[in-house]
């Protein structure tokens, strides 16, 4: 039994190519690599991005290409030095400290155009993917065991049942899989979307990666959220590898959208680049399937997509030129339904989530909590003659017709309340009449 507490309404006035990995004393961070090799690079690929990046900026010192490319200044501006000797740029002027502005030769712009029809992408130079893979096993949920103290701080916004905080508790632990199911509005979603809370961290993830000769981009502003870092640190043990960025454990949330494409590398055939696919993105949290069973491809080619990488902890994507490439399948997959799982999916792939999580109707007792629990925020006080339309409520228009309690029509009741009140001027209060209005517009009567 869950249900969430609404926000306060208004008044209607990255890493070297090895990076160590986390212990219990010191948590995983890239260190910023102080030579192109450190950075796991060869020279085409840091050739490919100064020339693209002075191709739209015009001209640049070595110092602001550096830093737009995440890499250290030295190395940058010795290359720099070296396409100079090449008449592939020139100086247009001195800088600060031998540092100079550059800008492409005409044979440095012949160049260019050869680098943009193998790949148009420009920005923070990528991480070799081996670098990838050890940063996330330095980071793995399985390493942590939350308690019962991290579960009521993930779900301090939410009114959970002691009884689901223990089944619950041993799923997260096992930093596998485990199916919600149940009737809808009883909060699976919620649920899902908070579990990540429980491991209570950030993480550092590159924003793009390089196998193969392709860029793969990783961090998704629509699915990760930026830990802001502080930059003015001048010790050295400090210091971050700037192509890495700092995230809250991500909780990617894909329902009846999802199609098997979101699974598999997506590449672009206009900019030659790449982009992660939904699992690489949500490595390190929680990836939630919600509404299983509504998706466009039928629930047993997507358990079939998993299978192997339930079981085995890792996965296998394809590059476009073929080539298949490992990485791991690191995140709490939860599957919220509505639907029974055995009406989904067979013994084998039941086998591989081990936690099949009924999320029930509340009782009565548990439904009239919810509405002292979501009332304050919306401005409701629970006073004598507020529990009165409570007891009218429940006596006039759930006993008879032996409607289901459901865990979210306490917090949706009482917001057409507020929104009929706000309309007709009247202070914030529960009674029978608007009850009788609120379950008029809410409930469907055919």
């Amino acid at each position: 039994m869950s249900v969430q507490a609404p926000a306060k309404p208004k008044s209607n006035n990255p890493s070297t190519g090895a990076p160590e990995k986390e212990t219990s004393q010191a948590p995983f961070v890239p260190r910023p690599p102080e030579t192109l090799e450190e950075a796991g690079l060869d020279s085409s690929i840091v050739e490919s991005l100064i020339l693209k990046y002075l191709h739209g900026a015009g001209s640049a010192s070595g110092g602001q290409i550096a830093e737009e490319l995440c890499l250290p200044a030295d190395p940058i501006i010795q290359y720099l030095a070296g396409l100079k000797r090449q008449q592939i740029v020139v100086y247009v002027d001195a800088g600060n400290m031998g540092d100079f502005t550059y800008t492409l030769t005409d044979v440095g712009r012949d160049r260019v155009q050869r680098c943009l029809r193998e790949s148009m992408y420009v920005g923070p130079a990528p991480v070799p993917i081996d670098a990838y893979v050890a940063g996330i096993q330095a980071q793995t949920i399985t390493q942590l065991q939350p308690q019962k103290e991290d579960l009521t701080r993930a779900f301090s916004d939410l009114l959970v049942s002691e009884e689901m905080f223990e089944i619950l508790g041993p799923a997260i632990n096992s930093g596998r899989g485990m199916f919600l199911y149940g009737y809808p509005g009883n909060g699976k979603t919620s649920i899902a979307e908070r579990i990540t809370r429980c491991f209570g961290d950030e993480i550092y993830i590159p924003k793009c990666l390089i196998s193969g000769g392709f860029v793969l981009k990783l961090f998704d502003s629509a699915n990760h959220e930026v830990v802001q870092q502080k930059s003015n640190s001048i010790l050295k043990k400090d210091k971050v590898d700037p192509r890495w960025i700092k995230i809250k454990r991500p909780t990617i949330v894909v329902g009846g959208e999802l199609t098997m494409d979101a699974l598999e590398i997506q590449y672009n055939a206009t900019t030659k680049t790449c982009e992660a696919p939904l699992q690489l993105k949500s490595n390190c949290g929680t990836l939630v399937i919600d509404d299983f069973g509504r998706q466009r491809m039928r629930p047993v080619e997507l358990l079939n997509r998993w299978i192997v990488p339930l079981e085995k902890r890792y996965d296998f994507l394809s590059l476009p030129n073929g080539k298949k490439l490992q990485v791991p399948f690191d995140q709490l997959i939860i599957f919220s339904t509505n639907l029974e799982p055995k009406d989904l999916c067979d013994d084998a792939f039941l086998r591989r989530i081990p936690y099949k999580i009924n999320v029930e109707d509340p009782t009565e007792a548990e439904f009239r909590k919810l509405f002292e629990f979501v009332a304050p925020p919306l401005g409701f006080k629970i006073d004598d003659k507020a529990k009165a339309a409570l007891d009218y409520l429940i006596e006039t228009h759930y006993k008879p017709t032996k409607r289901a309690f459901r865990c979210c029509q306490p917090r949706d009741l009482m917001l057409q309340v507020r929104n009929r009140c706000l309309y007709v001027g009247h202070d914030l209060e529960l009674t029978p009449e608007m009850f009788d209005y609120a379950v008029s517009v809410y409930f469907t009567v055919m």
